[in-house]
């Protein structure tokens, strides 16, 4: 039997997830004991504290949440092998769970690009370095496609995650330009712009659009409206993790390269779910598109919108987003697909229904179109769901 002590914040999913990785690493294996272990005691006793409690209670290893004047040497030292999940910084004597968050702030960037937006801003943490990353990739991939770089906001200490203040949030968010983009560090900071943007009379996503990261259900789903969010494969990490422990217990050599969390996808809610355009009439009618996505669309029915010809309103609409009507409700339903797949285990044909996607047997083709994978292979891949490693 393997013991482990789970040392991290328990209040956020990430936690969680890794908890799963390593359950299902287990599950083929020899049982696992986890202990969690708060930040708390680590901020209160030290890692000299932290050691003695893991040699009692004969832990072989520590997944951790570290300060970076840690001395995380010192459980190598007792025998016992550490991992650290990312913090504030990360580790060079001992692997790290971490990401590549340049990549994922520029995801974030084309997402929002692709979406129209002109304006963008940032909001994170200064002394993290999975904020600082994902803000410079934001900035470097907006201003290598001609953008200005985002609008930024680091006053938050990463010691307090419960805390923000208000008002100096308020007074930045005023001071942005109508329709800016907003790409959050986590989920957490995300929630807090929705919260101020509610009091001060912010419309979301129409004046501001907000972007979280991790993909929280819980913190996404309990918000108004609904948070966005840039998905992550912790639980595949947690299973590498639990995996490298294990070849280390069996007398393999001790390996300092980082574990990588792998980007998955762009979870859309209502906090994005709009597409700028100066145009007002085509505007109107990608509002209808989103709204009744799932319904039979018709071109006739969105002419009822606008007063526009059958042929204005195709030229302008592909003018405005890049193709053609049609073109872009398939891709909305199959981008709802692809959402659906990886937050729940409905089955295809339900899918296809609730998208809008009603022929059930082109459903597979034009998804593999689109994605190079079959729906269930897409699903395998990346849901959370009876997920296989």
């Amino acid at each position: 039997m393997i013991h482990l002590i789970l040392l991290t914040d328990f209040t956020e999913t990430y936690a969680t997830e890794l908890l799963r990785g390593i359950l299902d690493y287990s599950q083929g294996h020899e049982p696992w004991v986890v202990s969690r272990m708060p930040t708390s005691y680590r901020v209160e006793h030290g890692v000299d504290g932290v050691v003695e409690w893991a040699k009692q209670w004969k832990a072989d290893a520590i997944i951790g949440q570290f300060d970076p004047h840690d001395d995380v040497d010192a459980f190598a030292r007792n025998g016992i092998i550490a991992v650290a999940q990312d913090f504030m910084q990360r580790f060079d004597s001992i692997p790290n769970i971490t990401g590549d968050y340049l990549a994922q702030g520029m995801h974030a960037a084309d997402y929002f690009i692709n979406k129209g937006f002109r304006n963008f801003a940032f909001y994170g943490y200064a002394n993290a370095v999975w904020s600082k990353e994902r803000c410079q990739g934001f900035a470097e991939q907006l201003m290598s496609h001609g953008h200005k770089p985002p609008y930024i906001y680091e006053k938050q200490s990463l010691e307090n995650l419960w805390f923000y203040d208000p008002e100096s949030l308020a007074e930045w968010l005023r001071s942005l330009p109508h329709s800016t983009a907003i790409l959050a560090c986590d989920d957490t900071r995300a929630n807090v712009i929705l919260e101020v943007c509610r009091m001060i009379g912010i419309k979301v996503p129409s004046d501001i659009a907000v972007l979280g990261v991790d993909n929280d259900e819980i913190t996404c789903t309990l918000t108004y409206p609904n948070l966005s969010s840039v998905c992550l494969d912790v639980r595949s990490a947690g299973y590498k993790t639990a995996q490298r422990i294990k070849q280390v217990l069996n007398g393999g050599k001790h390996r300092d390269d980082d574990i990588m969390v792998d980007y998955i996808g762009i979870m859309e809610r209502q906090s994005t779910d709009i597409l700028m355009t100066a145009n007002k009439h085509i505007l109107a009618v990608l509002s209808y598109i989103h709204q009744h996505y799932a319904d039979k669309l018709t071109v006739e029915q969105l002419l009822k919108l606008v007063p526009m010809s059958r042929r204005l309103l195709e030229k302008t609409f592909k003018m405005e987003t890049g193709t053609s009507i049609h073109q872009y409700i398939i891709d909305l339903r199959l981008e709802r697909m692809k959402q659906l797949l990886m937050s729940t285990d409905m089955p295809i044909a339900d899918l296809a229904l609730a998208t809008g996607l009603s022929d059930a047997k082109n459903v597979a083709r034009l998804f593999n179109q689109r994605e190079g994978i079959t729906p269930l292979g897409y699903r395998q891949l990346h849901g959370g769901y009876k997920k296989k490693h």
